[in-house]
């Protein structure tokens, strides 16, 4: 079980850097060619997801990316320090934007895309757990 940690500070330019070290921690775990994409895409959204509730709340920790290879899955695991809720209050300023629209939108993309995903919030803050199978021919190794 090979693991890869990724921590960046919560600026937009920074979730570039981790949908490319994502890919190609992926692509050498034998993730199949076919779901690339979607692995690029989902990591992005995880993580602008962070990006947003950190800087709505006006946090300097990190976002963390966990990428581990597992027997016959790959998983990834995006987590911000945003709080148990992870959201603005009820009746704030943010939620009249509409800035919780776009996050529920965000996790809509995520859903529909990743085979297996959970989306949980703790004390320090929320976890999105992504995880796709292997190709077939990456398991006979």
């Amino acid at each position: 079980m090979a693991t890869v940690e990724l921590r960046f500070s919560a600026l937009p330019e920074h979730v570039r850097t981790a949908r490319l070290v994502a890919v190609a921690v992926a692509r050498r775990a034998g993730v199949d060619e076919s779901v690339l994409d979607e692995v690029r895409l989902a990591v992005g959204e995880a993580c602008s997801r962070a990006v947003s509730l950190h800087q709505r709340g006006g946090l300097d920790g990190a976002v963390r990316v966990g990428l581990t290879d597992l027997e016959k899955r790959f998983l990834i695991e995006v987590e911000d320090e945003a709080g148990p809720a992870g959201l603005p209050p009820v009746g704030s300023a943010a939620e009249e934007m509409g800035e919780d629209a776009e996050d529920a939108l965000g996790l809509a993309v995520i859903t529909a895309l990743v085979e297996d995903v959970e989306v949980t919030s703790g004390a320090k803050g929320g976890l999105i757990r992504m995880s796709w199978g292997l190709a077939p021919d990456s398991l006979e190794l």
